[in-house]
């Protein structure tokens, strides 16, 4: 999936943060080619500067996908947003930066649909990016995630860097984070439901009123988005970053489920017979953020997994990798 250039040297690229959902997916999309340069975080610490800077000059990959970061779901974002300013402003920071003094030809970076403002118009457009206040629960994140776009446009104007920010909807699927306290909504269920289920609890009891929307998408659509992103011709790269004032295309699926359905969803595809409860005295989140996918769609992509396979799918993956469990 990873081509040539328009100067054919020959193109490495590293992928940032491959063991996550989205790393993890990336690798797959890419299983065929021999020319990614990888490294864990007990290797690389991204967030030491020189250490980053060392490996870049080093290694001098052609392109980045900087899908590296802190991530966790409402709680630990609420709980933790030190953390999450500082260890991502921290990564995205070197990762940028040890890129244009390495001379990477392209650079994508992956943003959130959080760090659009939460009043956005739906669906939501690029042009609305900076518009207004992002969702509170999860503004350090989100905020992070705005920094770096904002250096990545810095970037390309005063160096004439290629680089371009992904802006993803919510994803799910194969090698997801189930941790209590840092996992996503899809997850997140599926850990619930799987040990509701096992326990044949009578009731379960989701956070918020079960009333906003979620677009998700399974990962590996959107690591083919990213790699066909990635592999254009150098004219259509270079479009997509002039397009607008900032260097952004989002990734959306077109799927948009309640909190409430998605619970429920995931109870039929376990197995759970069970009650489901809301409690409207814990956080909702955003209301919706719907992406507006008009410009991948031009590009010829469009989202392959439902979310019903997506789902079984994800609980395939849960269950082999914590069968003690089920």
């Amino acid at each position: 999936m990873i081509a040539t250039v328009s100067n054919a040297r020959a193109v490495r690229t590293f992928i940032a943060g491959h063991r996550g959902l989205l790393g993890n997916a990336l690798v797959r999309a890419a299983a065929n080619d021999s020319a990614l340069v990888l490294r864990t975080r007990d290797a690389l610490d991204l967030r030491d500067a020189a250490a980053a800077e060392h490996f870049m000059l080093a290694e001098r990959p052609t392109r980045v996908v900087l899908a590296a970061a802190r991530v966790g779901g409402i709680h630990a974002n609420s709980t933790y947003p030190v953390e999450f300013l500082a260890d991502n402003l921290a990564i995205y920071t070197n990762v940028i930066e040890s890129a244009r003094r390495a001379g990477v030809e392209r650079l994508i970076f992956v943003g959130s649909n959080c760090s659009y403002p939460r009043a956005a118009a739906q669906p939501i457009a690029e042009a609305s990016l900076f518009q207004g206040e992002v969702e509170p629960t999860n503004s350090a994140f989100a905020m992070a995630k705005l920094a770096a776009i904002e250096l990545c446009r810095a970037c390309n104007q005063q160096y004439g860097t290629r680089y371009l920010a992904v802006m993803p909807t919510s994803l799910y699927g194969p090698g997801d984070n189930y941790d209590p306290a840092n996992s996503h909504v899809a997850a997140a269920m599926i850990r619930r439901f799987v040990r509701a289920a096992k326990d044949r609890t009578p009731v379960e009891t989701i956070w918020g009123t079960g009333s906003p929307l979620r677009e998700l998408l399974y990962v590996d659509d959107c690591a083919a988005a990213i790699h066909l992103l990635a592999d254009l011709p150098d004219a259509q790269f270079d479009a997509l970053l002039a397009a607008s004032r900032y260097p952004v295309i989002n990734i959306g699926g077109g799927t948009e489920v309640s909190i409430l359905k998605l619970a429920q969803k995931v109870a039929d595809i376990v197995g759970y017979t069970g009650e489901i409860r809301t409690d409207p005295s814990k956080p909702d989140g955003v209301p919706r953020k719907l992406l507006d996918n008009s410009r991948m769609a031009a590009l010829g992509w469009q989202a392959n997994v439902s979310l019903n396979e997506g789902l079984r799918l994800a609980l395939a993956d849960y269950r082999a990798r914590y069968p003690a469990n089920d």
